[in-house]
């Protein structure tokens, strides 16, 4: 196994594609988890990190949508997941690129 932290940071950061492209915050990660995982030292806990959490971000996002209806309180909940899902990657970027684990605030443990 080889230590590439500059993959981990791009990793982390190609969550934001889905902020600018709108697609690829999900794909991208699955993709470089699942080809470099036995290759390079701490991919595994990295990507299974990044997925969890764009998972768990979909999930929280679906279900803001109807609680729109609810004292446009789903719209602030949107917001909020907007704001965590560009905070929190380029943060564990920054983790990831010093060697440090990442850690994604509510992020369901659905892929361990």
């Amino acid at each position: 196994m080889r230590k590439d932290n500059q993959l981990l940071v791009i990793t982390h950061l190609c969550q934001l594609l889905t902020a600018f492209t709108g697609f690829g915050g999900l794909v991208v990660p699955l993709i470089l988890w699942l080809t470099q995982r036995d290759s390079v030292e701490g991919m595994n806990e990295h990507g299974k990190a990044i997925l969890n959490f764009q998972i768990s971000i979909i999930i929280y996002s679906l279900i803001s949508i109807p609680l729109i209806l609810l004292f446009g309180l789903g719209i602030l909940t949107l917001i909020l997941i907007g704001i965590f899902s560009i905070i929190f990657p380029i943060i564990n970027a920054i983790k990831a690129s010093n060697g440090e684990m990442p850690s994604y605030p509510l992020s369901l443990n659905l892929i361990s």
